[in-house]
């Protein structure tokens, strides 16, 4: 299962999307639309962030502080909308309020409805990222013994983590695409990732 579905699968099911609903008064319908509009957007804005140095090295930092193992759905309800939408402003930079038009114009909803629900799944769509990668670092380290306290971030490069959880074909579908398309399973960028963790 690529990162794109595993989010969405964890992101979209009944729970996780009736503990937005709760919390923004919008309904399962219009809270489940919008969360698989924005989480494939999100993804490839993290993509290209990423693609620089700093930006890789930004993104490790940020998801090393969103750890949560809790439940999909518990980490929606409880989430903090002030950390949220500072991620998302840092997601999306200056193009924030463009994604959001569009978003609405996708949706129906209003600018700060879209806004409130971005907020609320940024640190749950970080920690889904972190632990996706954590998770199955941990399963392949066969030294896991030897890493000691190590956060399972340092751990990303030479783990083999990237190709066991998205598929080993990576690179050829990023070859077959336009430059500047980032690969919208999450695998571009998880590999610029583990560059950033070497």
């Amino acid at each position: 299962m690529d990162l794109l579905q595993l989010l969405l699968g964890s992101m979209t099911n009944q729970s996780s999307v009736g503990s937005v609903s709760g919390k923004t008064g919008l309904s399962d319908k219009q809270v489940k639309k919008l969360m698989a509009l924005a989480i494939p957007l999100l993804i490839k804005y993290m993509t290209k962030n990423a693609s620089s140095g700093n930006g890789a090295q930004s993104l490790l930092g940020a998801l090393a502080q969103h750890t949560s193992q809790k439940d999909m759905a518990d980490q929606l309800g409880d989430a903090d909308e002030e950390d949220g939408g500072k991620i998302i402003s840092h997601i999306l930079g200056s193009n924030q309020s463009q994604v959001t038009q569009d978003l609405s114009a996708q949706t129906g909803l209003d600018s700060s409805q879209i806004s409130q629900v971005l907020a609320i799944m940024a640190p749950a769509l970080m920690s889904g990222v972190s632990n996706a990668a954590s998770t199955t670092a941990a399963a392949g380290n066969t030294g896991a013994s030897q890493s000691g306290g190590a956060s399972p971030l340092s751990m990303l490069a030479g783990s083999g983590i990237f190709g066991k959880l998205f598929g080993r074909d990576g690179a050829a579908n990023a070859q077959a695409r336009p430059a500047g398309d980032p690969g919208l399973d999450g695998s571009d960028l998880l590999q610029l990732l583990m560059k950033a963790a070497k």
